[in-house]
């Protein structure tokens, strides 16, 4: 993988990570927190869970569970909850913050360390991860659950719309 191809990836991401914070503006406030039966549990869960694994995927890359923490709480200690993110607003900022800070960290990335492995520890086992698969794995994560938001987004009349790739690409033509 090259850095420049990575980095067309998270444009992409931020993209469609945009499209659906957008639809989510256009529902009301009771909606958007409102539980469900399916999915991460409603619309504020999924997106905090989209937001939570961005956040978590970047700390791991840049070495917060290189050595294992002390128990399972401190473990969940490192979780982003939905009780965290009351409104939308609240969590826009924070996914804003986010996306700057996974920005930066691609922007020092060279491709030896893109490329290269990582080696981690989380509850009961320790891994070791080739760079870049993990930084796929939070497009591909976001995607799966951008689709159950939008799923939910449709149901309440206010879809995001398609998040196409070649979308993305026409646009940025």
């Amino acid at each position: 993988m090259k850095i420049d191809e990575i980095k067309l990836l998270y444009d992409y991401n931020d993209w469609a990570d945009a499209r659906i914070l957008a639809a989510c503006t256009r529902v009301s406030p009771e909606q958007y927190a409102a539980p469900a039966s399916y999915g991460r549990g409603g619309l504020r869960a999924i997106m905090v869970h989209i937001l939570d694994n961005l956040w978590q995927q970047r700390i791991t890359l840049q070495g917060y569970y290189q050595e294992p923490l002390a128990d399972e709480a401190a473990y969940d200690a490192t979780e982003l909850h939905e009780d965290a993110f009351p409104t939308l607003a609240v969590l826009r900022e924070r996914w804003r913050i986010e996306q700057q800070e996974m920005r930066a960290y691609l922007d020092r990335l060279t491709e030896e360390t893109l490329n290269g492995t990582i080696r981690y520890v989380i509850p009961g086992a320790i891994r070791e991860r080739v760079v870049w698969h993990i930084l796929l794995e939070v497009i591909i994560h976001a995607t799966q659950h951008r689709s159950e938001a939008a799923v939910m987004l449709t149901g309440y009349g206010q879809s995001p719309g398609d998040f196409d790739f070649t979308m993305f690409l026409n646009e940025r033509a």
